[in-house]
């Protein structure tokens, strides 16, 4: 399946989708210059299986998600096309009694878009992963294609990038801000904004007792359903609940527990948030802030119990049975 819409946009989406789905034979195969540096990512179970990775993917001028995906893996539709029923054999359909689809993001965003209209841009790193939505078909933002969204920006178009922080002189704040700033980007600083920023990507750093005055941040303790992030910390700040794909919790992570999660509201840009139980915890969530260590994680925690080397979000088992179409 290509996009799981949030649900006051899934009509429209759909009939999106399958307008879309009527040319695609001629989507994707426009005149335009070849996407440069495109990234390709093909996993199972929130990224915790890789099956393909490509740093220089099979691409041409104009490439739409879908031809991208057909020009480097065997690919098989349904509902004329519109929706990815199977990559390289691995299919929708259910496992273990549980629905199971096919999702995509670029830059770490959930697209409105369907594949077949989404274009490619330079730069862009399109992942798709096949999971779980039993408890929620909406994530709309994830952490594992970082430095993307904050260089190549969201639905093609770059952002400016703020760090907000409570304690604005905070070293913790400053090597967020300083990181960011090494990548070539402009990065402003504040303090924790009122309202949503229409044109702006915000990265929160605190404390979790700190900063869940955000109403955007405290959308984290309600769970996947709401926010889209497997983990629920605390109202006190004092706890983390790591959460398996059926939103039931598999451990809850104490002192020194860090959390980096991207969460959207609506069609605003992603706002990401490093946070932790103590400062202990809120290092941790900064020192996270790498390629290498996000990579394919849709949100990361570690510290406070978590196994060495942190935690993909959310925990899961270690066994699954192939889906049934």
């Amino acid at each position: 399946m290509t996009v799981r819409p949030r649900p006051v946009r899934r009509l429209a989406a759909l009939l999106a989708l399958a307008g879309a789905s009527t040319t695609l034979a001629a989507c994707g195969l426009g005149a335009g210059a070849t996407p440069t540096d495109t990234r390709l990512t093909i996993t199972q179970d929130f990224g915790t299986k890789v099956l393909d990775e490509r740093d220089d993917p099979q691409s041409r001028g104009a490439d739409t998600v879908m031809r991208l995906l057909q020009r480097n893996a065997k690919v098989q539709t349904r509902y004329g096309g519109g929706f990815v029923q199977s990559i390289d054999g691995v299919a929708g359909g259910t496992r273990d009694g549980r629905p199971v689809d096919w999702f995509f993001y670029v830059n770490g965003v959930l697209s409105q878009e369907g594949a077949t209209s989404y274009e490619v841009k330079e730069g862009d790193h399109v992942w798709w992963d096949h999971h779980d939505w039993g408890l929620t078909n909406d994530v709309p933002a994830v952490v594992g294609t970082y430095p993307e969204p904050f260089v190549h920006g969201v639905e093609g178009k770059r952002l400016p990038v703020r760090v907000e922080c409570v304690e604005l002189e905070s070293t913790t704040c400053d090597a967020v801000r300083d990181r960011l700033v090494s990548l070539g980007i402009v990065v402003g600083k504040g303090g924790l904004q009122r309202s949503l920023a229409a044109e702006t990507i915000r990265v929160i750093v605190g404390r979790y007792e700190q900063i869940r005055a955000d109403k955007t941040v405290r959308q984290l303790e309600q769970g996947p359903k709401v926010s889209g992030v497997y983990a629920r910390p605390a109202a006190d700040g004092r706890s983390i609940a790591v959460l398996d794909p059926r939103g039931r919790t598999t451990r809850t992570l104490g002192p020194g527990a860090g959390l980096v999660a991207a969460v959207r509201v609506d069609d605003a840009p992603p706002v990401w948030v490093l946070t932790g139980t103590d400062d202990t915890g809120l290092r941790a969530a900064t020192s996270a802030l790498d390629p290498a260590t996000l990579a394919r994680k849709f949100a990361y925690a570690s510290g406070g119990g978590a196994p060495d080397g942190g935690l993909g979000l959310p925990e899961v088992p270690t066994t699954a049975a192939p889906a049934t179409p």
